[in-house]
């Protein structure tokens, strides 16, 4: 799995510099160092993205969460957890165990725990979605672990608004978007929502071109 997870993350970075007429770069400076810039550049534009969208409506749309999500989906983006269906679904699971949490101890007024610090109802508003969120991740096999940090910052009081809801979710959508048009003009069949439903000669196809020795 991990020779494979090499492989793919090596195609996204050639295919993508091919498709920019830069493949020259890949003989001219060494593997690794072309992988890491780039996967500075486009993880940087990739929440920048996100980021204006915040700016100009001056709405939720970025959380710290998306950090962990943006990197799953270029880093592993044929793994389970950076499938559509998992990261929508295990947000909107972390978003809403969190206000499970906040509305059960009473805390949907008060103060963020940032702002006020932590008392006993907010340890047992954080150990209650968390412990959720894992749950039902689990047991709905949905799982994808930066919904645990989602369901942490809404049940500290930091998100704890049930109309911003709608928003975070869009700013997955956002950030799955941008994941989206990058896998696929790399050549990796990155799914429409569940991982493994795309073809076998896709999949195949994606797997065969291996990543050259590092320099």
């Amino acid at each position: 799995m991990g020779q494979r997870n090499e492989k793919l993350r090596w195609q996204l970075v050639s295919g993508v510099l091919q498709a920019l007429h830069l493949e020259r770069l890949t003989d001219k400076y060494p593997h690794s160092v072309v992988m890491a810039v780039f996967n500075l550049i486009n993880s940087g534009i990739s929440i920048a993205l996100v980021a204006v969208v915040a700016l100009i409506t001056q709405e939720a749309f970025i959380f710290p969460s998306l950090g962990a999500t943006a990197f799953i989906l270029f880093y592993v983006p044929l793994s389970q957890p950076a499938s559509p269906r998992n990261a929508l679904c295990g947000h909107f699971i972390g978003a809403t165990m969190g206000l499970v949490g906040l509305y059960l101890f009473g805390l949907q007024d008060a103060p963020s725990a940032m702002a006020n610090g932590v008392d006993l109802a907010r340890v047992g508003a954080v150990a209650v979605a968390m412990g959720l969120t894992g749950s039902l991740m689990v047991g709905l096999n949905l799982a994808h672990p930066p919904a645990g940090a989602t369901a942490l910052i809404v049940a500290l009081g930091l998100m704890p608004n049930p109309a911003q809801l709608p928003v975070l979710m869009a700013g997955v959508l956002m950030l799955l978007v941008h994941a989206f048009i990058m896998n696929r003009l790399a050549g990796i069949p990155y799914p429409f929502w569940r991982a493994g439903t795309a073809k076998p000669a896709k999949v195949a196809r994606a797997n065969a071109q291996g990543q050259p020795e590092a320099r």
